[in-house]
This record gives structure tokens, sequence and C-alpha cells, in this order.
């Protein structure tokens, strides 16, 4: 036979595997999701198509595996390198989910109970102002749902973000005398940032060890997350996405790389930074693939059907670590993020066993990043379903 037949018929067969095949790294895809990522493949492009500026990572998890992710745009724009699946982003908010994490697996080790006064282990937090008369001390549980009562941030909140990760407890203690209570503890869902510090600095007391510390070596690690960090590092620095900021048509780099160096006492509140296979391996945990090391699988149920607050009409609520929302028969576990020149969006369907991951390294614009994520995770599951979303 003749030899550049071979030859075309042996590449015609590799570009066919090619196509055919997912990318390394990657579960083979399930029939019923094939179709679906090819809407979300579309969704994805339509919404990058509105603002072509940096770059966006999606990822799908199916169950145990990430089935699918790509990436769209230039991870750093002056030097025109796309982005990939090892891109780093940062995802603010998010971090939220693993401060949460900690708390479940203390009160799991009998380190401490949700219903135990924040000043049992932090003291300090009675230098916040304003405290109800007669009110009782908040709680660890109101720290973790938003229900403690204390405002979002501290006054004159420039001062505070400023200072590596190593000083975040230092800088948050000094902000709690410009922290105020604007609800009475248990009474209504408030968000707030210094809440959640507090919360890691109480976790951090009852543990015995520094919360960064922890982090890495009870979550990070046993769930295998080896390019996720607080701050970057000598792993993640030749995959860190540079972050823009935009605000009409001014594209502002610098204030996202001033942040790498710090951002005061928001660690445990919004501080990580990880790759879109590394936080696959979370929403795997979500979903409930364990491992068991880390949370016993009966914690984390019990945990999901545990959201503390929810909103007047109960379409949407907070649990500890986590946003719970409904969009029609769909209930979808997770949280969002933003800090300058992120944005990040992470949720599950744990009825469909199916998760979605947006990760941009652009604040500000057009682009949809929840939007984006809902739309793409109603998609998922409703291939599951057998049913259009």
């Amino acid at each position: 036979m003749n030899r550049s037949i071979l030859t075309r018929s042996a590449l015609a067969l590799m570009l066919a595997l090619a196509f055919a095949l997912p990318a390394i790294g990657q579960a083979p895809v399930a029939p019923d999701l094939r179709a679906a990522i090819e809407q979300v493949d579309a969704l994805a492009a339509a919404e990058y198509a509105k603002d072509n500026r940096g770059s966006v990572t999606i990822g799908i998890v199916s169950g145990a595996e990430l089935v699918w992710t790509k990436s769209y745009g230039y991870a750093d724009m002056e030097k025109k390198a796309p982005a990939t699946k090892d891109t780093v982003y940062r995802i603010g908010s998010i971090t939220k989910q693993f401060t949460g994490l900690m708390l479940l697996q203390l009160v799991e080790a009998g380190k401490a109970h949700l219903s135990d006064p924040v000043e049992k282990y932090f003291p300090e937090v009675n230098k916040v102002e304003g405290r109800f008369a007669g009110a009782p001390p908040i709680t660890i549980v109101q720290l973790a749902t938003h229900t403690s009562g204390l405002g979002r941030e501290p006054a004159d909140l420039q001062t505070y973000l400023k200072g590596t990760v190593s000083e975040w407890e230092k800088v948050m203690i000094a902000a709690l005398p410009r922290t105020k209570y604007d609800f009475e503890p248990g009474t209504r869902f408030s968000y707030s940032n210094i809440g959640y510090a507090i919360l890691g600095a109480t976790l951090s007391r009852a543990a015995g060890q520094s919360y960064v510390e922890y982090a890495h070596q009870k979550i990070f690690a046993p769930l295998g997350m080896t390019h996720t960090a607080f701050e970057p590092n000598e792993k993640i620095k030749p995959h860190l996405a540079k972050g823009y900021g935009v605000q009409g048509s001014r594209v502002d780099a610098e204030t996202p790389e001033q942040e790498h160096q710090g951002r005061g006492y928001k660690v445990p509140n919004g501080a990580m930074y990880t790759t879109v296979g590394d936080l696959a391996r979370f929403l795997s945990f979500e979903l409930g693939y364990g491992p068991e090391s880390v949370l016993k699988k009966v914690t984390l149920e019990d945990n999901f059907k545990r959201v503390n607050s929810a909103n007047g009409d109960l379409t949407s609520g907070y649990g500890i670590g986590f946003q719970a929302e409904r969009h029609g028969s769909l209930i979808t576990y997770g949280h969002g993020g933003a800090v300058a020149g992120y944005l990040a969006g992470a949720f599950v369907d744990r009825a469909s066993g199916v998760g979605v991951i947006v990760l941009r390294n652009v604040s500000g614009g057009p682009f949809d990043v929840s939007g984006l994520a809902e739309r793409a995770l109603e998609t998922l599951a409703a291939s599951r379903r057998g049913s259009k979303p």
C-alpha cells in the first residue's frame, strides 16, 4: 500500500481521536451530557463575545470528575498569553465555603460547637461597637450564616485592606473598634465580610493552629488542591492570570497587581487563588464524593439540609459557607466571588450530581459570571432529567 495513503489515514485517525476524546486530565463524558456541554460551550462563547477582554475559564463537574473545561481569551492581554486549564485565578468570597468547611470539621472533631459564643474562643469580638443592650453574645453559627447582626465592613475600610496574609488577624483585630452592629444577633440575614474574618480567627483559636496553615493541611492537601493558596507562591505564580478592573473604557491592571501583596483582614472571607481543576475537586466533594477524611458524608449531607437563613420569598438562603438558590425546580448550592480584577462562580446541583465553575480575570464590564453559571447549570441539570432547560 502507498506510504502516503497510510500516512494520510493515520493522520485522519489521530485527528478523529483528538476531537472525540476529552482533553488530558478529564474524565470521559457521559452520553447524556454531551449535547448539554455543547450548549454550555455556546453560552460561554456568546457571553465572552459581549466583552472579550481578558479571559474566562469554565469547567463542568459530573460526580467525582471534571468532565470538561475550556478557556477563552488571554490570561495576560499584553503578553497575549492564552488562558488554559492550568491558569490560576482569584476566587474572592468562594473562600467562605472553605472557612465553613473548617467549622464543620472542628464541630465533627468535638473542638467547637455551632452554638458556642464567639467570645469563648475570641474575646476580642467584644471590641465591636454598638452591642444591643441585653442581647446575648453572638454565636459561631451566626457568624457562619451571616445572622450575627454585624455590619458588612468596618468604617474606614481602606485602612484595613492593607497588609500581608501573615498579618491578616492583626489587621482584623485593629478593625474591630471601627465595626458595629447593624441588627440584633439572630434576627435577620445581613452579609458581613468582617464577620467571616472574625469566624476565621475564632476557628483558628479553637483549632490551636493558624487559619492559613490549617486550610492547607486539613482541606487543600487531602482534597488534592495542589495549585491553591492564599497568596501567590512559586508554584502558582507562573500560571497566575493578570487581573483587570474595568470601568467603562478604562482598564485598571495596577490595583489588582497591588492586591497580590495582601488585602489586609480579607483572608478567611476572600483571599484564595486556585485553578478550575482544583476547584472541581471541591465541587466533587460537595456532591458527596469525599474523601471522608475531610468530612464524613453524613455531616456533609446534614449541612446541606440546614440552611439557617433565607430571604422573605424563600427563593434564596445561606447555610454554613454556602448560598442556596431556587430557580424553578432547580436548587443550586455554592458561592460567587469578586475581588479587584477577578470574578468567579462555583455552583452544584446535588440532585443531578453536576456542577459548574466560571473563572474570570476581569471585574466590571458586561460579562455576567453568575448568570452564565446559572444558565449552564440549568442546562446540565435538565439533560440529566431528560427535559429541556
